[in-house]
């Protein structure tokens, strides 16, 4: 069988069609470890693509063979100076410096403590809707505020810098998109200016303390053990960006399945309860976060292709959360999909994402709401996807609504 023309990476792709499914459904069938070529104009070298949920699951619980450490986690090659601070991040490391840090994260995101949120967060997705007019950007006034306001919740930061934080965060991500980055200076200037503002949440707390996440990190640890200012900052980027650009994908890349999939949105308001079952489906469907990169530490084999040290591995998890090997009807969205052991939430290991609970939590009560206060709502004008390889995302959605008699 003649291969398609493969190329995972440009940005182009991405921004008109989404995610390559054509290809990657090719490369699992054909080649699903598969040396992709490199582009030098960009500074990429070539890397192994890792597509079938099996191989991408084996990746992540393997961090002694292919680890975020050594050239970090993000596809892009790190600058030689810039490496050693971002090999400080957790989402950098590898066991047992990752678990020492994530100790330290692991205390204010327990189920209990995030389940007292529920309340917070319903009466936001209540506030949020009741603001919006008959017409509306789905990004914009509903996908986009609801995990920034949960975040300067878990801050105990002040709701009204909300909006400085999703630029910042817009700056980070959209580092690839001519709409968020007016020069290459964008990003790590963002970047600066969030560490100014971790280390000014991070003095207010010091002089007086609270039951927020910010003071949970700078308690020692049992071996009395404390977090540096750099590992402080660089905790409070993640969280700012990864708290953030998950969630508000994945509810607005779930909403657009429910417009191209009329049935199953009618479906979800015959039968509320599904929203449970919705809410993963919505994450295997979107898959927020398409890719990850690892680099191999010592030669290893993997379907008989051998890996050399040092090699790049990126793993899809667009494509593993598509693998015919293990879901029924892939291709189909069906909100009451169970089991669905999709890995939209990374494929386990020390780096399963840490906000999982919570990410599930605001979609459930965001779509409950939705569909409680706006059935009717539908998709009004042209969708614009983010220029991305790493975020599946959406930039703009107009939506329409016929208004309810009451929302809430």
């Amino acid at each position: 069988m003649t291969p398609p023309d493969i190329d995972l990476v440009d940005q182009d792709l991405y921004a008109r069609d989404g995610v390559p499914h054509d290809q990657l459904k090719w490369l699992r069938e054909n080649a699903p470890v598969y040396w992709h070529h490199g582009d030098r104009e960009r500074g990429w070298p070539g890397f192994w693509a890792i597509t079938r949920h099996e191989d991408v699951t084996h990746v992540s619980r393997h961090p002694e063979i292919f680890s975020s450490h050594r050239r970090l986690a993000l596809f892009d090659e790190p600058l030689d100076d810039h490496l050693a601070m971002q090999q400080m991040m957790m989402l950098n490391q590898d066991p047992p410096d990752h678990t020492r840090k994530r100790g330290f994260v692991n205390r204010g995101f327990t189920p209990r403590a995030i389940g007292i949120l529920e309340q917070h967060i319903r009466d936001i997705c209540v506030q949020l809707i009741n603001e919006v007019g008959t017409e509306s950007d789905f990004v914009h006034d509903i996908a986009a505020p609801l995990p920034l306001y949960v975040i300067c919740e878990l801050l105990g930061a002040p709701v009204e810098d909300r909006e400085k934080i999703f630029e910042w965060s817009n700056k980070l991500i959209g580092y690839d998109d001519p709409d968020f980055q007016g020069s290459p200076d964008d990003g790590p200037l963002a970047a600066a200016e969030i560490y100014s503002y971790a280390e000014q949440l991070a003095a207010e707390r010091r002089d007086n303390p609270r039951d927020d996440i910010v003071s949970k990190l700078l308690e020692p640890d049992d071996r009395g053990d404390r977090l540096s200012t750099d590992e402080f900052d660089l905790f409070v980027l993640l969280l700012t960006v990864a708290g953030n650009e998950t969630t508000r994908n994945a509810a607005s890349g779930g909403m657009l399945a429910f417009f191209e999939h009329p049935d199953q949105w009618q479906r979800l308001l015959a039968e509320r309860t599904l929203v449970r079952t919705a809410v993963d489906e919505i994450v295997r469907w979107v898959t927020p976060v398409n890719l990850f990169r690892r680099t191999a530490v010592q030669d290893t084999e993997l379907r008989g292709q051998k890996i050399k040290e040092g090699d790049k591995v990126v793993v899809f998890y667009s494509s593993a959360n598509r693998d015919e090997a293990l879901f029924k009807n892939p291709y189909a969205f069906d909100v009451g999909r169970d089991p669905n052991p999709h890995i939209g939430f990374g494929g386990g290991g020390p780096h399963f994402c840490l906000g999982a609970h919570l990410a599930r939590l605001e979609l459930r009560v965001l779509f409950e709401t939705l569909s409680a206060s706006m059935p009717t709502i539908e998709l009004s004008g042209n969708v614009r996807k983010l220029r991305s390889n790493f975020i599946n995302g959406i930039k703009e959605m107009p939506v329409r609504h016929t208004p309810t008699a009451s929302h809430g």
